[in-house]
């Protein structure tokens, strides 16, 4: 069994998983963060600082080290999700979803007929993906993001989805769409975390996965306590300014953090 399959059969068994966000066309810091032993590294291609030429540099630069690359893709659109997967992602974060069917929609966009209407042009990931329809239909991840007030309201619905893998919360924007005046509003954190418990009670019922966004490991791990099956934690822009804020306030004397708790 390869590291992909492997981790398509966990998170279907609704098994812990960790991952890392990445937001920049950086090979050689994907490549080296791909090797510290996250179970995937997600590229984000919707709000990642990277062109469709980043985004394959990327995937090869985790595919280096034996590593699983996910995609946040740009749109909930057929070019986007089967461009990523032909390029080597392994799964797909689909955003906005707000309703069954534009989860469906995301699923047939990234399954090979007669399942979905995914055009066949594996250009890399039939290295290791496939290229038989039927074996990328069985391995393919499709998560759908929950981070509207729509999609918060339907969100039984979507996990119900069949061909659905899981759904993604997507913090920054839940937290708006339930009112919030801007990302960890602390206005509405009750209401954000009935929110949270709304989505993975719901992924749970439905037997598929419940992944959300964390800006940092602790973080991660009290959500996955909580219920949630995985994480991804923080992303490589954030870090790297953390960690330069940290040196400079060590080295004059003091301590600090340039988190603002987003994790983006």
């Amino acid at each position: 069994m390869t590291r992909h399959t492997d981790l398509t059969a966990r998170i279907r068994a609704r098994e812990r998983v960790l991952g890392y966000w990445i937001t920049l066309d950086s090979p050689v810091s994907t490549e080296r963060i791909a090797r510290t032993g996250y179970d995937y590294v997600a590229l984000d291609a919707q709000h990642g600082l990277f062109s469709y030429e980043g985004m394959l540099r990327g995937i090869t630069a985790v595919d280096a080290v034996g590593g699983v690359a996910w995609v946040r893709v740009e749109a909930n659109d057929p070019t986007y999700i089967g461009k990523a997967l032909d390029a080597g992602a392994g799964g797909v974060i689909v955003p906005l979803v707000d309703d069954a069917a534009q989860a469906a929609a995301a699923v047939a966009a990234a399954k090979y007929p007669p399942v979905g209407r995914r055009s066949y042009g594996p250009m890399r990931s039939a290295l290791r993906v496939g290229p038989k329809p039927a074996d990328s239909n069985d391995t393919t991840l499709v998560f759908a993001m929950i981070e509207t007030p729509e999609g918060l309201a339907n969100v039984p619905e979507i996990c119900a989805t069949p061909g659905l893998d899981g759904v993604y919360v997507g913090p920054s924007d839940l937290c708006i769409a339930v009112g919030g005046a801007f990302p960890n509003d602390p206005a509405v954190a009750e209401v954000f975390e009935a929110a949270l418990v709304t989505v993975r009670e719901a992924a749970a019922s439905a037997g598929v996965a419940a992944g959300i966004h964390t800006a940092a490991g602790a973080q991660a791990a009290q959500r996955l306590a909580e219920g949630y099956t995985f994480a991804t934690v923080s992303s490589d822009l954030t870090h790297l300014e953390q960690a330069a804020a940290d040196h400079l306030a060590a080295a004059r004397g003091g301590r600090g953090t340039a988190d603002d708790g987003t994790g983006y």
